[in-house]
């Protein structure tokens, strides 16, 4: 057992996989000399050789490209993308090949493939840095989207991610990349794939959220606990397929629900949770479902940015509007 950060994580999850699985190949820019723009790799090539982890031209496409047809013939390609705000050239070869593999053959290939990359808001970054763009990802048919938001989930989300034998995206919320330690037992135990967990019981309200911003919504439980309040935290972890059978239970309990995500508004996942909720859950609810999320607009640079970013007190104001609709 060692105590270990969420980038840690990752890395001893990658280590795990490229020493138990020699079809196990990672590729990105400067992953490997380097360790990756935030030392995700670190230490990798040294460990593993540069036929196992790949230094690859500042070419998106061609990175991912390249890992679609290494998976179509059974090689478990692992990407990395420095910023989420560089993957956009990769949706090409995503929704139109790697998506489309087992359909396209009729089951006769997959596409055993994990696109990487840190993503959102919180560190003060420049433009096309910043994004929290997953929704994007979500809608593609085909395609896992994964969001840890602890070292102990990003560990076994990706061994399983990697172990999955359809394409998944695996997003890395860089703002919680070191924010705090968990121990991990580096046994190569995966974790499930498309289930929500819950981290928190409650009766009063359910809170919602993914990624980074799991941590404001566990503050915000703490919160209303002081008020006698009793909420349960959600993590969706796997945003694509949802598990809307552990949301619903809990909402069915609770009679209340703020979903909390970092993305623009619009057409986010939390749109989604909540129209499934009003659809196959409208009897069990006491108040309207309340979304607090990011605004319809750029991620503005690092002076606004925490403008943009939701807060416990959005949280806190957004719970206790359900709270007390009558």
């Amino acid at each position: 057992m060692s105590e270990t950060n969420l980038v840690e994580a990752v890395n001893k999850a990658l280590a795990w996989e490229l020493d138990h699985d020699k079809d196990v190949v990672l590729l990105g820019e400067d992953i490997g000399l380097n360790g990756g723009v935030f030392r995700a790799t670190d230490g990798l090539q040294s460990k593993f050789g540069e036929q196992r982890v790949i230094d690859t031209p500042l070419a998106e496409t061609l990175i991912v490209g390249m890992a679609v047809g290494l998976a179509s013939q059974g090689i478990r390609a692992v990407v990395e993308i420095q910023f989420m705000g560089f993957i956009y050239s990769t949706i090409d070869n995503m929704i139109s090949h790697a998506t489309r593999m087992r359909n396209r053959t009729r089951g006769r290939l997959t596409c055993p493939m994990v696109l990487r990359a840190p993503y959102g808001g919180g560190i003060h970054a420049p433009e096309h840095h910043s994004e929290s763009t997953e929704a994007i990802f979500a809608h593609m048919p085909g395609i896992r989207v994964v969001i840890p938001s602890s070292p102990l989930r990003a560990y076994g989300l990706l061994l399983a991610s990697i172990r999955d034998p359809d394409p998944v995206v695996f997003l890395e919320p860089k703002r919680i990349y070191r924010l705090q330690k968990e121990s991990i037992e580096e046994a190569g135990v995966a974790l499930p794939l498309d289930v929500c967990f819950t981290l928190r019981e409650g009766d009063d309200i359910t809170l919602v959220s993914w990624g980074a911003m799991v941590h404001e919504t566990l503050q915000a439980a703490e919160k209303l606990a002081e008020q006698n309040i009793s909420a349960e935290v959600i993590d969706v972890a796997t945003i694509k397929p949802l598990d809307m059978k552990t949301i619903l239970a809990s909402v069915e309990k609770t009679g209340r629900c703020v979903i909390v995500h970092e993305a623009a508004r619009t057409c986010g996942v939390g749109s989604e949770i909540a129209a499934q909720l009003a659809e196959f859950g409208l009897t069990f609810l006491l108040a309207p479902v309340q979304r607090v999320s990011g605004y319809d607009t750029i991620m503005p640079l690092y002076r606004l940015e925490n403008y943009y970013m939701p807060s416990v007190e959005q949280i806190l104001s957004a719970a206790n509007a359900a709270l007390e609709y009558a």
